[in-house]
């Protein structure tokens, strides 16, 4: 039996031709690191959602320690550090990537203060379960520094009208030199990498996800999805690691379920708002006090860097 070929470039050839050419380009783009620009405005985009979840979480816990202002003003300082490199080199090779490890830095800390406020509710770690769910959310800090890794792979990339004699000078040249952090970013080569990076995020999202639900009972069988669609997703990721035939097969598949599941469970958070008492009329206390609204779009997010991973090349060892 002859295995059908479901990688990047055979997905581009089997569209219309009408389609072909700038699908191939767009590809192109992609596996030669050609898409800082791009990068970088998905970067804004994602900070100023990250910003508004954790902005209104915080606002809940009366923003009782002046450490949870930071994560607020680092997600807009991202936002506006992945604007600037969209129009300029230079800022993203500084301005982006120094603002964004600064901002994963702090998503790292703020983990270590939401373990130690889990640990200070009665009965602590002894009571794990009953203190996760009801502590602070355990693992929303790495969450948020999600948009913070992809704007240090941002910084890393090469620029669109890079594309080209450029871009292919720009590999030629790495071969006689030893490898550094960056380097096969640069060129596109980040396929293992992005990999790690969407396990570790689905990981925490779907455990966000069971105790949120769990919250509630799981009142709504589609509440399930996202913590049965997890393992999947980790497994495909893990498994793209090791395997070209899993990045080229079940990786793509399983992104593209957590990109659905994450517009669904969008509009089901939207509807939990509006039908609570006030609904649309007490819009602040209903998103406030009601389902996270941005919650589905982590899973969303961990989706389209599964994708993302898919259309990469692997590094070069």
């Amino acid at each position: 039996m002859t295995i059908p070929d479901t990688s990047p470039t055979a997905l581009v050839q089997s569209l219309p031709e009408s389609l072909r050419g700038s699908a191939e380009l767009v590809l192109d783009h992609l596996q030669h690191g050609t898409f800082q620009r791009s990068m970088s405005l998905l970067v804004a985009g994602t900070s100023v959602v990250s910003g508004m979840e954790v902005a209104y979480e915080h606002y809940k816990g009366s923003y009782s320690n002046p450490v949870m202002y930071t994560p607020v003003i680092l997600s807009g300082t991202l936002a506006i550090a992945g604007v600037c490199a969209v129009f300029s080199r230079k800022l993203a090779t500084t301005f982006l990537r120094y603002t964004a490890l600064l901002t994963l830095a702090d998503g790292v800390i703020g983990f270590g203060f939401h373990i130690r406020g889990i640990a200070r509710k009665p009965g602590g770690w002894r009571l794990p379960i009953t203190n996760i769910i009801m502590g602070p959310p355990l693992f929303a800090p790495l969450l948020f520094g999600t948009s913070a890794y992809l704007g240090v792979i941002a910084s890393y990339l090469q620029r669109e009208e890079d594309h080209g004699i450029r871009s292919h000078a720009a590999e030629g040249a790495l071969v006689s030199r030893r490898m550094a952090f960056g380097d096969d970013i640069h060129v596109g080569r980040f396929q293992k990498h992005l990999c790690i990076v969407c396990a570790v995020g689905t990981f925490a999202v779907g455990a966000e996800s069971w105790y949120s639900h769990y919250k509630d009972n799981f009142k709504f069988r589609v509440q399930w999805s996202p913590v049965l669609l997890a393992p999947l997703m980790i497994f495909a990721a893990v498994g793209s690691i090791r395997s070209k035939r899993i990045a080229n097969t079940l990786l793509p598949v399983a992104s593209a379920l957590l990109m659905l599941n994450g517009v669904v469970g969008t509009y089901y958070h939207m509807r939990g708002i509006v039908r609570r008492p006030g609904g649309i009329r007490k819009p602040l206390y209903n998103v406030l006090y009601g389902p996270p609204i941005f919650a589905p779009m982590l899973m969303a997010a961990c989706g389209l860097i599964g994708a993302l991973a898919y259309f990469m090349r692997r590094e070069r060892r």
